[in-house]
């Protein structure tokens, strides 16, 4: 199960960036510039995780050369790090740079559970924040095509459901690795992760279709629909005091931010039960 996770997601980043690619190129060729420039833009916001992916090399003590450099630019930065399993003899720990994910994916066993449970952390991470800041407007933008104007485009519609299941995904490899990091806590089987897999894909299609046919009806009124909720959702999270940032502007600015994700899906950000967290969103968001 460690290495299956990692292999399904870049299985679907691969999927994902491939039907993404052929949207940019479907609407290039029809001459549909709007689409095409705003199908464009969506990837601007991923470099966020690619930054901080640097970021992360840097601190691991790894100096970023011309072709590491060259693969963030390229958005590739994930497949640097995107399948950590056991590493090889030889090969970096998390706090000495990261091995080639096609080295660590035929590694057959050694290094710690430490250092293969933080790779894992990077990647769950930076995967969760790109596929906010990138997936999740793609598939907005791709799913209110369909809807709206062209119902029958094939293109779109593969893509938007590609980016569906990834995101999901993001979110059920996310809660995989929070799930490793209490202690006692062994992998989730596979039934399991398949049963959260099918909740979130629900759940954010049903939301972005929702929202996607109120644009469709109301057209800009929609941004003020999502505006009280993201309002809601931001003192809400601010009256539970998460502790997670320290400082108070870097906490106020992590609630809004947050806030604004919980008008699609909702993110355990605190330790203990979260039943009644969870209660309190669906009742607010239904």
């Amino acid at each position: 199960m460690r290495g299956a996770v990692p292999r399904l997601s870049l299985t679907l980043l691969a999927a994902e960036s491939g039907a993404r690619l052929c949207a940019i190129i479907h609407y290039l060729v029809r001459g549909q510039l709007g689409w095409f420039g705003l199908t464009t833009a969506c990837l601007v916001p991923g470099y966020a995780a690619q930054l901080l992916s640097i970021l992360w090399f840097r601190a691991d003590g790894h100096t970023p050369g011309c072709w590491l450099l060259a693969l963030h630019l390229l958005q590739l930065g994930l497949w640097k790090r995107a399948a950590p399993d056991f590493p090889k003899p030889g090969c970096a720990s998390r706090h000495g740079g990261s091995c080639r994910y096609w080295d660590v994916l035929r590694a057959e066993a050694g290094g710690g559970a430490g250092e293969l449970l933080a790779q894992l952390g990077d990647v769950c991470v930076l995967r969760l924040l790109e596929a906010l800041l990138q997936t999740l407007p793609h598939l907005l933008l791709q799913t209110y095509v369909v809807v709206a104007v062209d119902p029958a485009g094939f293109i779109p519609g593969v893509s938007a459901g590609l980016s569906l299941l990834s995101l999901a995904w993001a979110l059920v490899s996310y809660s995989h690795f929070t799930c490793l990091l209490k202690p006692g806590h062994l992998s989730p089987p596979a039934a399991v992760l398949l049963c959260l897999l099918l909740w979130r894909t629900g759940m954010l299609g049903t939301r972005v279709l929702a929202l996607v046919l109120f644009a469709r009806l109301y057209s800009f009124w929609v941004f003020a629909v999502a505006g009280v909720h993201w309002l809601l959702m931001s003192f809400w999270l601010g009256a539970q005091q998460t502790d997670i940032v320290a400082q108070p502007c870097r906490w106020r600015l992590f609630n809004c931010l947050l806030g604004a994700v919980y008008v699609f899906c909702y993110i355990n950000v605190r330790p203990g039960p979260s039943k009644t967290r969870v209660a309190v969103f669906y009742a607010v968001s239904t």
